[in-house]
């Protein structure tokens, strides 16, 4: 029995030996935290070559740079020189170090020497606040034996640099390089470097003005341990020891703060994760941008227009090349330069036509020189102007897009169907339609939706990839469609959180606007003037072709430009943030002198080729722009999409019956049937015709009927109620002196129809139904020209007479 208790008692403490050893092993192997760092990082934005764009402080007031991968070779050898010269061969605690500190520290009575090694004091950081005793020191230890059994010593270093205090509120060997030198880490020189190194064990010694000299000091005595280690030789030596101090701190580079912003938002960086973002801008281009939106600022405040932004994408790529949500001052909140504009819906003024334009084109719908009626109109409650508040009858499709024709353009969204448009936009990325299409109505086309420079530069950026992807032996445009990238390590980078199926549907997908519409309606952005030189670009060969587009919103509240060439697109808008409204504000005069000026920062690509394969060249008419038909007798050769071969045939020439003399038309009623000369002649509609001869000195109106053949053509439409045909009237003046006005009437057959009111060849306004209209002529003669819809045209000459009121007492 007494054999077995002792046997017992043996099992008992060995069981109890290897619990403890198992409980001392648990918890070494649990007493590193996890994360070891928990601190808030400055959100650190680069360009594309890893260059610093902007940086904001961190949350807790300290410059804390996202960790660095890993350090600089000169750091690594500076920095274990003066801290651990023996950091690559220890396991985190240093014999030899540790018992000369405790010999010198016996030896003098107090702690002289702490003997901590690098992995000693990257823990020390993480516990943050520990008292420096001996039984934290113990615990350091402990903690540091731990660390280095799961991490290697470049890692261990780079923790090191990454979270040492460098003086002040400076945080890290990246936040201390720009703060301290205005460069990155691996810029810097061997003085730099050494300065740097010897701050986490002295950061207090950085404060300007105060222990600069020993700052020298300790810099120097380290250079001299590097070049007695043969790290660095004697010239480099004493080259680096007559570098001065840097004399105060640098601001850090503050270039894309909305973007900075942006990225932040949406980005999720909880946990003490990193706010290190890679974009895809170039640092150069992204200067040279803000600068170019500053300068024209200036200028553009003295009006009260205090915001602009630009934003240029690589179209081959995506990849955003220069950002600038607004003007740079975020701190201006009465002005709203903190609203980033690239993200933010804005009325679209005419920037959506090249669209409208590209889509009819590749249905067959119009063909580049087809005319589209320009003259007054008004369907329902809505009657669109154009911008010069004149009109020309008729004009060819790629000439109202390049003078931004609005008449035009509604008509031809009114003929292609707006719920049909509607989810075109939607369908090419335009994100911000979040109203039904019969709430937009026509006024889509003319800036009734909004959209954002983000939207709206992505689908012109799509437009000139559909065209750089095909090629006439592969007709696929597939790959042309995707969002733009703004960082380096993803590649549908838009910053927006988003399911599966959504990042799906963002994949590059087949373009809906096809390469020959695109080309074509590139070609008619071409012909837009540009801001100060008429035409005169065409005359010097250096001059860049850029196909671009205006858009000026409703009240000159936005103005917009955008331009696209086979490498680039820029989107420009220029406005105010809180939607005020300015005098001039357009995008001709404000937005396109900033487009053309940031082109001017890219090399000249050249043009598209022309896609030949999707392209057919067909007869149309040299009058009326249509496919030619029988009665066509001026044609010429078009290119256009193939399914243009099936659109209409031309319905403005027609055949005409004349006498011999070809001056009056006639009939079989009053001319005998082989004195009847038939030809063939370009006739517009009586609307279009009016507007139309008055633009056009060659257009020939139709030859009147002869006399004797008015017998057999039907009577008169309209006819004038008031005034009479004695042709003399009086428009009395008011009590406060001002003319007053006259109602003129009207009388048409049909009850339904509408007259469009003309008083000295100036349109006033159409009527329908009923048929009056209150005028207010100045004394003296003038003429009162009625047209109906089916071109019958109504004059009548009449006199204002005039009567001075007797002189008041």
């Amino acid at each position: 029995m007494r054999f077995i208790h002792i046997i017992f008692n043996k099992r008992s403490r060995r069981w109890a030996i290897s619990v403890i050893i198992a409980l001392c092993l648990f918890f070494f192997w649990k007493c590193l935290p996890f994360p070891l760092f928990n601190s808030p990082f400055s959100p650190v934005v680069l360009d594309l070559n890893g260059s610093l764009l902007s940086a904001s402080i961190a949350q807790d007031e300290q410059w804390r740079f996202p960790p660095v991968d890993q350090v600089t070779d000169k750091f690594e050898k500076a920095i274990t020189c003066y801290e651990d010269k023996r950091f690559f061969y220890h396991p985190g605690i240093d014999p030899l170090a540790v018992s000369r500190a405790i010999r010198l520290n016996l030896k003098s009575g107090h702690t002289v020497s702490g003997a901590s090694t690098i992995t000693m004091q990257v823990i020390r950081l993480a516990r943050n606040g520990k008292s420096r005793t001996l039984k934290e020191k113990l615990i350091e230890m402990v903690m540091a034996l731990r660390l280095e059994l799961t991490t290697g010593k470049k890692e261990i270093l780079s923790l090191f640099a990454s979270h040492a205090p460098f003086g002040g509120n400076v945080v890290g060997i990246d936040a201390a390089s720009w703060r301290y030198f205005g460069c990155s880490p691996d810029k810097l020189s061997w003085a730099e470097t050494a300065m740097l190194a010897v701050l986490p064990n002295s950061p207090s010694l950085i404060h300007p003005g105060r222990n600069r000299e020993k700052l020298k000091q300790k810099r120097d005595a380290l250079l001299d341990k590097l070049e007695a280690r043969d790290i660095i030789d004697n010239l480099t030596c004493r080259l680096a020891k007559a570098e001065p101090l840097p004399p105060r701190p640098h601001s850090i580079p503050d270039l894309a703060p909305h973007l900075k912003n942006r990225l932040v938002k949406d980005t999720d960086c909880s946990g003490g994760q990193s706010y290190r973002f890679q974009t895809t801008l170039d640092q150069r281009l992204q200067i040279r941008s803000e600068e170019i939106i500053k300068r024209h600022h200036k200028n553009l405040s003295a009006n009260g227009i205090n915001n602009a932004a630009a934003l240029i994408l690589e179209v081959k790529t995506g990849n955003v090349l220069a950002y600038v949500g607004n003007i740079h001052d975020l701190r201006d909140r009465e002005h709203g330069s903190f609203v980033d504009i690239i993200t933010a819906p804005r009325s679209t003024g005419s920037i959506l036509k090249p669209l409208l334009y590209a889509a009819m084109l590749q249905e067959g719908e119009i063909l580049p020189s087809k005319l589209i009626p320009d003259i007054p109109t008004r369907i329902g409650s809505f009657a669109p102007k154009n911008y010069s508040r004149t009109y020309q009858g008729a004009v060819p499709a790629y000439m109202a897009l390049a003078r931004s024709l609005n008449i035009p353009a509604v008509r031809m969204l009114s003929s292609y169907g707006v719920e049909r448009f509607y989810l075109l936009l939607k369908k090419l990325g335009l994100t911000t339609l979040n109203r039904s299409s019969d709430n937009y109505g026509l006024t889509l086309i003319l800036g009734g939706a909004e959209g954002s420079l983000w939207d709206i530069t992505c689908i012109y950026a799509g437009m000139a990839r559909s065209l750089n992807n095909f090629s006439n032996e592969n007709k696929s445009n597939t790959g042309a469609f995707f969002k733009p990238k703004l960082l380096v390590n993803n590649p549908e980078s838009t910053t927006d959180h988003k399911s599966k199926n959504q990042k799906m549907k963002d994949k590059p997908l087949y373009f809906p606007l096809e390469p020959a519409s695109c080309w074509l309606t590139f070609q008619a952005m071409l012909e837009v003037v540009r801001p100060g030189d008429e035409s005169s670009w065409r005359n010097f060969s250096s001059s860049k072709k850029i196909a671009w587009k205006t858009g000026t919103s409703y009240g000159f509240r936005d103005g917009w430009a955008v331009g696209v060439t086979p490498e680039h697109v820029i989107g420009v808008w220029v406005g105010n943030a809180d939607g005020e409204g300015r005098p001039g504000l357009t995008g001709v005069s404000s937005a396109a002198p900033i487009l053309f000026e940031l082109f001017g920062l890219l090399d000249d690509s050249g043009w598209f080729e022309k896609p030949e394969n999707s392209l057919v060249e067909i007869d149309v008419c040299k009058k009326s722009g249509y496919r030619a038909g029988p009665q066509c007798t001026d044609t010429k050769k078009e290119l256009v999409p193939f399914s243009g071969l099936h659109s209409e045939p031309c319905p403005y020439c027609r055949t005409i019956h004349c006498d011999r003399t070809l001056n009056w038309r006639v009939n079989s009623e009053c001319e005998r049937v082989a004195d009847i000369k038939s030809v063939n002649r370009f006739i517009l509609p009586p609307a279009l015709e009016w507007y139309y001869k008055l633009m056009h000195s060659d257009y020939h109106t139709l030859p009147p009927f002869r006399e004797d053949c008015m017998e057999s053509i039907p009577g008169r439409s309209m006819s004038f109620i008031y005034p009479s045909k004695s042709g003399q009237i009086y428009v009395p003046l008011e009590l406060d002196g001002r003319r007053g006005r006259t109602v003129f009437k009207a009388a048409h057959r049909d009850p339904e129809a509408t007259i469009f009111w003309h008083l000295d060849k100036q349109y006033l306004e159409l009527t329908h139904g009923i048929h009056q209209m209150a005028i207010a002529p100045e004394p003296g003669m003038h003429t009162l020209t009625l047209v109906d819809e089916l071109g019958e045209i109504l004059t009548m000459d009449f006199e204002v007479l005039s009567k001075n009121l007797p002189d008041l007492p």
